[in-house]
């Protein structure tokens, strides 16, 4: 007899959770014997974390078009205390008794709370803050999304190589989707300058050079990642393509090729600007439809839990 916790709205708010236990007999349909109801105190830490998120957001925004002086300290201060709240609600809501709740809400989840703490941590020695203006209200919705419809997907019996798959691929999904960004800033920041227009936010960004000098960064970052998380997947997953993960990895052999194609251009051929832009944005949404893509038709379309 096994136990297979999952998560379910209820209450008086949807911003609490309980865990439902169902307990599945060989061969048998699924029953479920009790339910142990374990509030989740998400509502204030969620206020906090989406108010912090926005009114950061807000002020790089806002900095970025020369409305207000650019404060990064305080940006980046905001932006910790918002990952903290972030980090008790990921932590609540994904780790079980029994596994990992690695639904589409958990795993937007986790990879917003990892995109943001990459992101602050980067800025201290990267000029990679801008990116903020983005990834703070993504990160946001993120949270609205995790307390408000919480995802019933359990992964039990989770191995340390598979934990090493999970991890490296939320960590090179999260690299590059900070590039995915870096990519769009830098393409409003060449066809400014192509209009001549150097007024605005061009003059708060960096030089170009610079700004696809950090894109390939990220990109050589993710890559890494992307590539460990590929080959431990096909080690440690039995049967890759013969479960419902295949079109999650088909779509992620195909978003490699796609930056792999763009690094060996960037090299060979000295691919830059709207080209870079164009690859790099391609290769993300490829991801996107990898990770959340397959993620939402499994649950919201064939109703798989398990």
């Amino acid at each position: 007899m096994a136990c297979h916790p999952g998560f379910v709205a209820t209450g008086n708010s949807p911003w609490h959770i309980r865990i439902s236990y169902s307990f599945h007999r060989h061969g048998g349909c699924s029953k479920t014997a009790h339910e142990a109801k374990t509030p989740m105190p998400a509502l204030p830490f969620a206020l906090v974390a989406i108010v912090c998120y926005l009114a950061a957001g807000l002020w790089q925004s806002l900095s970025l078009a020369r409305r207000v002086a650019e404060r990064p300290t305080w940006v980046r201060g905001v932006g910790l205390i918002a990952l903290a709240c972030h980090t008790f609600i990921v932590a609540l809501a994904i780790i079980g008794p029994h596994g990992l709740h690695l639904g589409l809400t958990q795993s937007a989840a986790l990879v917003g709370w990892l995109v943001v703490a990459l992101l602050l941590a980067a800025s201290l020695f990267k000029p990679v803050l801008n990116a903020g203006v983005c990834v703070f209200p993504l990160a946001a919705i993120t949270i609205v999304g995790v307390v408000g419809m919480p995802s019933r997907m359990i992964e039990s019996g989770v191995s340390p190589g598979l934990y090493f798959h999970i991890l490296s691929s939320i960590a090179a999904f999260s690299f590059l989707a900070i590039a995915a960004v870096q990519a769009a800033l830098l393409g409003f920041q060449h066809h400014a300058l192509k209009r001549r227009q150097t007024s605005g936010i061009v003059q708060v960004l960096p030089p170009l050079t610079r700004m696809e000098q950090l894109l390939f960064e990220l990109i050589w970052c993710g890559m890494l990642l992307l590539t460990a998380a590929i080959v431990s997947g096909f080690v440690f997953v039995d049967n890759l393509f013969a479960q419902h993960l295949a079109h999650k990895t088909i779509l992620s052999l195909l978003a490699w090729l796609i930056f792999a194609g763009l690094l060996a251009g960037h090299h060979l051929l000295g691919w830059r600007g709207p080209k870079a832009v164009r690859w790099t944005l391609a290769g993300v949404a490829m991801l996107v439809l990898a990770f959340f893509g397959t993620k939402f038709v499994l649950e919201y379309i064939f109703h798989y839990n398990a």
